[in-house]
């Protein structure tokens, strides 16, 4: 779900990186780029309306003030919105690890 809504409104590099066995925090974070602040808020507020549809609950979005860096906790998936220097400075992709999926059980929610 997340991963359709971001292949919709044209996200730029999107990787899923699975977090299994690396953090409690959460089993998967996928880390995309936008090409302008409107572009992240886009984005941003179509994944909330996609996963209330699906009747997802208690998903926390920061960072919606500035639009640099918007954070989506779903609780199973952590989902990052960059501008793309901001994504390059802070490299959650180098610091996590490599962007293969190895479990199914959260499909549904990542497609």
């Amino acid at each position: 779900m997340v991963e359709s809504s971001l292949d919709d409104d044209k996200a730029e590099g999107a990787v899923v990186i699975n977090l299994s066995g690396k953090t409690d925090i959460a089993d998967f974070m996928i880390v995309a780029s936008g090409t302008s602040q409107r572009h992240i808020s886009t984005m941003a507020t179509h994944i909330r309306e996609n996963l209330r549809a699906k009747g997802i609950k208690g998903v926390t979005i920061e960072g919606e003030t500035q639009c640099d860096w918007v954070l989506i906790d779903t609780g199973d998936v952590l989902v990052h919105l960059f501008r793309p220097d901001i994504r390059e400075f802070y490299g959650l992709e180098k610091l996590w690890g490599d962007s293969k999926l190895a479990d199914e059980s959260s499909q549904e929610l990542l497609a």
